[in-house]
């Protein structure tokens, strides 16, 4: 796993299904959204499958490994619900994710060391299925370990608390985040472990981010949806993309 690999880009189309869902008809399409992703530059599509279908439908699920020709990352909580879903569909990526109903969006990283057996039983027969399995966790050693343990073959860093602190305008505290992700990334590396981030990155954040060499792919989604408004889907997503590019083509030179 060298770390000289171009940054790859996963764009998450859930919120194209929240505001088509926000009316319950067919608009705006996630799989039109997916396609026009995959135009733009996506090295690949992420959707989350809640277990309440607030945003992303089985039917869209379904649609996706039939329309993709990217890698579907499919996120889903550590349910056997979800298991049998992933089986059946054999996504090239599964990122097992906490959740909680009545949260708006995941809130924090999964706790793997408190739950390393149930979730090692878990995971394997996903990995027997082909399927690449990802733990979404903060950047913490106690965790990555835990995750390394149980036999993920990726983790992806939750950017969340270093874009919360950048957005309230608190220096010091996203500093110090990053600085946090920075090592972990590093730490995770060394494990062997390949090493995505994401949650919460703008246009404003993605840069030292993407600057890490040990990150592999960032998963970007409710931004470039909302920038999409504004933009356009496709030069919402280029202008990303660009951005990731010129930050990794900078920390390398």
């Amino acid at each position: 796993m060298g770390l000289n690999e171009k940054l790859r880009l996963g764009v998450n189309i859930d919120h194209v299904a929240t505001v088509r869902n926000a009316r319950g008809g067919a608009y705006p399409d996630p799989l039109r959204a997916a396609k026009i992703a995959e135009a733009a530059g996506a090295d690949g599509i992420t959707a989350h499958l809640r277990e309440d279908r607030r945003h992303i439908s089985d039917a869209d699920i379904e649609g996706l490994m039939d329309v993709l020709s990217v890698p579907l990352n499919f996120e889903m909580a550590a349910t056997d619900e979800m298991q049998k879903i992933a089986l059946r569909h054999k996504p090239h990526a599964v990122c097992i994710v906490p959740e909680k109903r009545e949260e708006r969006t995941t809130e924090g990283g999964l706790e793997v060391a408190r739950e390393e057996n149930k979730l090692a039983h878990f995971i394997a027969p996903l990995r027997e299925a082909g399927s690449r399995v990802s733990i979404f966790i903060a950047a913490d050693a106690r965790q990555i370990e835990a995750a390394n343990r149980i036999g993920a073959e990726v983790i992806e860093l939750h950017t969340g608390a270093y874009c919360d602190a950048f957005a309230e305008g608190d220096a010091a505290a996203a500093e110090k985040e990053l600085k946090k992700l920075k090592e972990m990334s590093a730490f995770a590396h060394s494990l062997g472990l390949e090493v995505h981030a994401g949650h919460g990155l703008t246009y404003d954040t993605v840069s030292p981010v993407a600057a890490f060499p040990e990150v592999r792919e960032l998963n970007i989604g409710h931004f470039l949806i909302g920038e999409a408004i504004f933009l356009g889907l496709e030069p919402a997503i280029r202008e990303m993309r660009e951005m990731m590019d010129a930050a990794r083509a900078g920390a390398a030179g």
